[in-house]
């Protein structure tokens, strides 16, 4: 093969190439993004909310119970007192 040759078949393999380049170049046009990300933690959405707890069962104390501990808080006093 002659140099003319190898040099024309550059020339059409060249012009193949900047064709494919551009036909990929329109479709596919890179993702810039227009604004910067938020800084900070995301705001709440309604979506992503998870379901409330059950409220926890408030516990009552019996009167004896309460008697029984009063007694034991005089006793403790009257311990430190001595």
């Amino acid at each position: 093969m002659a140099l003319k040759d190898i040099l024309d078949l550059i020339d059409v393999e060249i012009d193949r190439l900047q064709q494919a380049k551009a036909v990929l170049s329109s479709v596919t046009a890179p993702v810039v993004p227009t604004t910067a990300p938020a800084k900070g933690r995301p705001k709440k959405s309604a979506d992503a909310a998870p379901p409330p707890e059950p409220a926890k069962k408030k516990r009552n104390l019996s009167p004896e119970g309460r008697a029984r501990i009063a007694e034991a808080v005089k006793r403790r006093w009257a311990a430190q007192k001595a």
